[in-house]
């Protein structure tokens, strides 16, 4: 199950999607600012899992698979174009572009974001009812507060910080939500999906604070030294380089062990492995669980 198996997939969904901002006569400037936050240029990652977890379960339906995936990159796309927002990180670059308030206002960028998120949920009500509703209900609880991205962002406002509650709901929440959701669109259960979602968020956490202290602007295409320039806590800064590789290492194997038993298991865990070889720096280890 390689990485770019979906890449067809989850491209035409974002294309069908964008689709339904261009009916009547909407605001150009507006259109092409969310056509722009949308486009191709990140890893699709979370999108991936929610397919491949679809696809592991059996995806029966792959038109809701498709639909699910896509909603909740539009949902990751609008996190990125708020987060960079003067107000927030005040970040001029994005995935080796300019972020959406320098290239079109930050009105338009706020418009732009809110406008996303309304289509992500829009695109889940067109489908099947019996699977659209707990779709929409986990992609809702994974966005707002207390337990979503909304939730990850408000906490960055608090005098104290819940270090586990701040991690899970700004990096987990859409994670956890790939699973679930994935599970969701092939008509499984999720529950025993939340463990995998939450430990790959904290994963990917990790991976974001060794990035955002070893790498530069040129090799990630955003502003790096966020963590300290904001104060805010990460893994290095409590770990040191060397402890938070081995941290990494130690939630990726967690991972690739909390995989539900399911048809697809052996190829969602070697996918799993696949992501981890992109997530641990290149000189830092040799080896990635479960090699």
């Amino acid at each position: 199950m390689p990485l770019r198996m979906f890449s067809h997939r989850i491209e035409t969904a974002m294309s069908a999607a964008m689709s339904l901002t261009q009916k009547g006569t909407p605001p150009e400037l507006l259109t092409g600012a969310v056509s722009y936050a949308a486009a191709p240029g990140g890893a699709r990652i979370r999108p991936t899992i929610l397919l491949s977890v679809a696809m592991a379960c059996g995806d029966d339906r792959p038109a809701v698979s498709d639909a699910a995936a896509a909603a909740l990159e539009i949902i990751h796309c609008a996190s990125l174009v708020h987060d960079d927002m003067p107000c927030f990180d005040d970040a001029d670059v994005r995935r080796g572009k300019p972020t959406v308030h320098v290239a079109y206002s930050e009105p338009l960028a706020l418009l732009t974001g809110d406008s996303l998120i309304v289509l992500a949920f829009d695109l889940l009500s067109r489908q099947d009812p019996d699977r659209a509703l707990p779709l929409i209900r986990h992609l809702a609880t994974r966005t707002g507060t207390p337990f979503g991205i909304c939730a990850g962002q408000g906490w960055e406002s608090e005098s104290s910080i819940n270090l586990s509650a701040y991690h899970r709901a700004k990096t987990g929440a859409l994670f956890i939500a790939a699973t679930q959701m994935g599970a969701i669109a092939a008509g499984q259960d999720p529950e025993p999906w939340e463990e995998l979602g939450a430990r790959i968020g904290e994963a990917f956490q990790v991976a974001d604070d060794l990035r955002d202290a070893l790498y530069d602007e040129a090799e990630l295409g955003k502003p790096v030294g966020q963590d300290e320039i904001h104060n805010r806590p990460n893994a290095v800064t409590e770990l040191g380089v060397d402890g938070a590789v081995t941290r990494l290492k130690d939630i990726l194997g967690g991972a690739i062990a909390s995989i539900p038993s399911c048809p697809g298991e052996a190829a969602l865990a070697q996918l799993v492995q696949a992501t981890a070889k992109k997530l641990i720096p290149e000189g830092k280890v040799n080896r990635v669980p479960g090699e």
